[in-house]
């Protein structure tokens, strides 16, 4: 497996642009690739720094259809996959979640870094029969962040990237959360006094 990954990185790396969307697509969806979306960014930035945005972009729209894909398989019965896979207790606790935040439960996830376990909410927002618009909006937000993220680090720091997110990753997630509730208030207080 791991010969497979070198060679579909190697190939990703030297198309660019579509070769990050052809990765973010495997990821997403059915093939386990961690971390070779942050390297094949990093990568791609350090080489072309102008053109971080496109590469934000490519590896946010492969993402995002992958996404699309492993919500689909929710909605036609992936609740049976789901509970095969983590059990009956933990299928329960995020079906509460999803519950009671909706759309959240999806941008969380989406702007964390690895090992943060995002297919099972994908699945779950299948399962749940959350709005696509809404699941599409919530992916296009938070991957969109995250991988821009990435792209910006990898102007500034260069190859230390990976261990940078590495090291700071809970504070990495906590400031994610912390922007999406402040964002999520706002908008709240927003829609609040528009309907005053």
């Amino acid at each position: 497996m791991k010969g497979i990954i070198a060679w579909l990185q190697g190939f990703a790396a030297s198309i660019g642009g579509p070769g990050l969307f052809i990765i973010a697509f495997l990821d997403s969806s059915f093939l386990p690739l961690p971390e070779v979306n942050d390297l094949l960014v990093v990568s791609a930035v350090m080489a072309h720094p102008y053109r971080l945005v496109y590469y934000a972009l490519m590896a946010t729209a492969g993402s995002v259809l992958g996404c699309v894909v492993l919500y689909g398989v929710g909605r036609r019965g992936g609740e049976a996959l789901v509970r095969s896979r983590f059990g009956s207790e933990r299928m329960s606790r995020y079906t509460t979640v999803f519950q009671r935040y909706g759309v959240l439960a999806i941008l969380v996830p989406s702007l964390l870094p690895p090992p943060a376990p995002f297919k099972v909410f994908i699945l779950l927002a299948g399962v749940a029969a959350i709005p696509i618009w809404r699941f599409v909006i919530a992916l296009v937000i938070g991957r969109g962040a995250r991988f821009l993220l990435v792209g910006v680090l990898a102007a500034k720091y260069g190859k230390q990237t990976i261990s940078f997110i590495h090291e700071h990753q809970r504070t990495f997630g906590l400031v994610a959360v912390g922007l999406i509730l402040a964002g999520t208030a706002a908008w709240l207080v927003w829609r609040r006094r528009r309907t005053l």
